[in-house]
């Protein structure tokens, strides 16, 4: 042994003699009172609860004596989240605490006889403590009212039956199993054999069938209260859910469970668990199926009153149907909302969105189980709905990812009414579904119905049914009224038919169409894409919260880029001619397009213009090619632009895209140099523009048609022949009075359609009068013998004022 050990272990050798000499002097003078055990005495944590509640009790006692109603408040609402605690764990509540609220509930009508009296010794703090102590005893009373008037009645009789509810139920130790061969001496084969599932009292926990009624009534007194463990309520209805013997004992287990796991996460701000939302998804299906298996008993909203904590059997009803008070339909909506709000909140381009959005294909499935259902049931409004659910998931869907989700429908023995099996085409199912709703009762279902429709004509580049259904349905005049969610599904529809007039070469189509959601400069926000922040307005947590909350996932969204390319690219083909065929500085002025207008006149400010970079700089290069007569170089700035590769058939777009820009190069060409001429070859146009003689001598004839063009066309010796007529100074003169005239016409009808309200009629109305007016004008004027300018401005005024008449003239907007 080391020095260093030696004496640490001489000195605690000394210290610990040195003390038990000492203890011995002591016990020498106590005595041999001393020698006797003292028994230590252990509680169960049932009674240690008991004896704080007692103590409780007796500070009240106290301070009722003194007439301290504070105290009292205070020491009451300790008390009651005690038994509040005790009932959460399935525990009788204690003779003691309705033994307490009934002498409470006397001293307080015993204090408020002489109450005037009384207060007048009272300080104010301790009269209102009163008060508030005589509210609070009263709503506690009536919770109570049942067990107040049995302990009343009877106390002996209420403590005893407390007594005996609260005693612990005797558990029979399973059998000890054999050990298996080749096992140690005392070592079963089964480790968990000798246990046994112990709750929160320290009784054991076993859950029957019996008590299984008795059980749900606990957790739904007790759901939505603050000091519930939701966690736990989970655990004990998937005990129960493992017990239940008849199918009405397993569809209210199944009701209570599904309800508790969209409980457990109640922030709005955040999403359900995927654990937990894949659980709530297999326990619907099983409800489904269950309900689907026993036509006998039936889930409704609206039924009769029943007592819940008996057994119910189809012999014992009526017509021989059990009706059970839950929704299915809700459950199904909350799941939808659920797994969209999941796809909000996880980053999009990461694989766990990927991931998340592969359970889209079982949630279809439970759809069309649910619409099964419903079928089944013919419950009409609750399957309208669920068709309305089915249609939002695949309504913007390409075939391809249709015919995949119908066919894991189909593989999971799924068997609506309404499935691809039975139509010939992804189309003929859409129509179907629509069709469908559009008998339904429900004004809002109708609508979504018909946008759903127009979007997936306008996605298969049916442009001109899409555009027929959407004139012929008015929606552009009550869409404003709409909920927020129905007016974001208008603007999609309407800019997915812009995009579809433009894939099909309908260029004013498609810049009419587009026009109105790009004036008002907030894209993204009116196609629930992200949130658009003004300079000068701040939101606030609310209004920032609900705008997220209605964004749509990201592999919803339209591409914004790809949008903006074909409204400019629609804009540049319509404007620039236009531009070309006027000659006043006041008719430049008057735009069709004010967003590429604006842009082009930023471009035209420009000392130095390098290579284009972005989108809009192909596009306003490509103008001021197009402009100078260059349609190839224009025709290869427009052929570069990178997104058009997102566009479907992109070749094809890009093929017509080539012919527009060749056919109004020649346009430009025409109204630009048609000054310089007499006489025009036709051949020379069809070599310069590289177009056939008979689309050259079509474009032309077009336009001497529509007074465009001031010409007439010889055929015989293949030639354009030019007319030119100079205005005289009188006549120039009166055409600049009738455009002013025409200028103060629109500034009054402006004025009094802002005075009478501006209604959407009466804007409608002017609009298209305004549009026939200039027309008329415009070919009086002709006959003075003007110049082509004022032709081309009203004719195409009229048309594009009767276009945004049918379209409406504003897009929704949404705040």
């Amino acid at each position: 042994m080391s020095r260093f050990l030696r004496t640490a272990a001489s000195d605690s050798s000394s210290s610990s003699e040195s003390e038990s000499d000492d203890d011995d002097e002591d016990d020498d003078d106590e005595g041999s009172g001393s020698d006797e055990d003292v028994k230590r005495v252990v509680k169960s944590a049932r009674d240690k609860r008991l004896d704080e509640m007692e103590a409780t009790g007796k500070t009240m006692d106290n301070a009722l004596k003194i007439n301290d109603w504070i105290a009292i408040s205070n020491e009451f609402d300790k008390l009651t989240r005690m038994v509040q605690r005790q009932q959460n764990m399935s525990e009788p509540v204690p003779p003691f605490y309705i033994r307490t609220l009934s002498s409470l509930e006397a001293s307080l009508n015993a204090a408020l006889a002489k109450e005037k009296e009384a207060k007048k010794k009272m300080n104010a703090t301790n009269a209102r403590a009163l008060t508030a102590m005589k509210q609070k005893v009263k709503k506690t009373a009536k919770e109570y009212e049942k067990e107040i008037k049995l302990f009343q009645e009877d106390p002996e009789a209420f403590e005893r039956e407390f007594a005996a509810a609260a005693a612990p139920e005797p558990v029979a130790r399973p059998a000890r199993k054999a050990p298996r061969e080749g096992a140690e001496d005392g070592v079963t084969g089964d480790a968990d054999d000798d246990f046994t599932t112990v709750g929160r009292g320290g009784r054991a926990v076993q859950y029957t069938a019996e008590g299984i009624f008795k059980n749900l009534q606990a957790i739904q007194e007790a759901r939505g209260k603050k000091n519930t463990d939701r966690a736990d309520q989970i655990r004990i209805l998937e005990s129960l859910l493992e017990v239940a013997v008849t199918p009405y004992q397993r569809i209210r287990v199944l009701l209570a469970l599904v309800s508790s796991r969209f409980d457990y996460n109640s922030s709005v701000a955040s999403y359900m668990p995927i654990e937990l939302w894949s659980s709530a998804q297999r326990e619907i299906d099983l409800l489904i199926a269950t309900l689907t298996a026993d036509p006998l008993y039936s889930v409704q909203e609206v039924t009769e009153d029943y007592d819940d904590l008996l057994e119910r059997t189809p012999e014992e009803e009526k017509d021989g149907v059990v009706r059970i008070r839950g929704s299915i339909i809700s459950f199904v909506d909350r799941l939808d909302d659920e797994f969209t709000r999941s796809l909000q909140h996880i980053d999009p381009h990461g694989t766990e969105y990927v991931d998340r959005l592969k359970d889209e294909k079982g949630l279809y499935c439970t759809i069309c189980r649910a619409e099964a259902l419903y079928e089944k049931k013919q419950l009409s409004e609750p399957l309208a709905r669920v068709i309305m659910r089915r249609l939002e998931h695949i309504y913007s869907k390409p075939d391809a990812v249709l015919n995949a989700l119908e066919s894991a429908a189909s593989a999971s023995n799924v068997a609506p009414a309404l499935a691809l099996s039975s139509h010939p085409s992804p189309s003929s199912l859409i129509h179907a579904l629509c069709v469908h709703l559009y008998q339904s009762g429900n004004t809002v279902l109708r609508t979504r119905a018909m946008l759903s429709h127009i979007y997936h004509h306008a996605l298969h580049n049916d442009f001109h049914t899409a555009r027929d259904m959407l004139l012929m349905s008015h929606l552009q005049e009550t869409i404003h009224s709409a909920d927020v969610a129905t007016q974001i599904l208008y603007n999609r529809s309407v800019v997915q038919l812009g995009l579809c007039a433009f894939r099909c070469g309908l260029i004013k189509e498609a810049q009419a169409t587009l026009q109105d959601i790009f004036t008002t400069q907030r894209v993204k926000e009116l196609l629930a894409q992200g949130v658009h922040q003004q300079r000068f307005q701040t939101l606030t947590p609310e209004q920032e919260k609900a705008e997220k909350q209605r964004q749509l996932p990201f592999h919803m969204h339209i591409n914004t880029e790809l949008l903006e390319a074909a409204f400019l690219v629609s804009s540049m083909l319509v404007e620039i001619p236009m531009l070309a065929s006027i000659d006043s500085e006041e008719q430049k002025r008057k735009t069709i397009s004010k967003p590429f207008r604006r842009l082009l006149d930023f471009a035209d400010r420009q000392v130095f213009t390098g290579p284009p970079e972005s989108t809009r700089d192909h596009i306003m290069q490509a103008s001021k090619a197009l402009q100078n007569g260059q349609w190839e170089q224009c025709r290869d700035l427009v052929q570069d632009i990178k997104i058009w590769s997102l566009m479907p058939e992109a070749a094809a777009v890009k093929e017509m895209l080539a012919k527009r820009i060749q056919e109004e190069g020649l346009r430009t060409y025409l109204f630009t140099f048609a000054p310089h001429y007499k006489t025009l070859s036709l051949s020379l146009l069809s070599r310069t523009f590289s177009l056939s003689p008979r689309a050259v001598n079509s474009i032309v004839s077009r336009m001497i048609w529509t007074e465009e063009l001031p010409a007439s066309l010889d055929q015989s010796a293949g030639v354009i022949v030019f007319h030119r007529v100079e205005l005289t100074r009188p006549q120039q003169l009166a055409q600049t009075l009738a455009e002013k005239v025409a200028a103060l016409v629109e500034q009054n009808e402006k004025a009094l359609d802002f005075r009478l309200g501006g209604t959407t009629g009466w804007g409608d109305r002017a609009d298209g009068a305004k549009g026939e007016k200039r027309g008329e004008q415009t070919q009086e004027r002709r006959g003075r013998g003007e110049r082509r300018g004022g032709a081309t401005r009203g004719a195409r005024g009229g048309r594009g004022a009767r276009f945004s008449q049918g379209l409406g003239s504003q897009m929704a907007r949404t705040r």
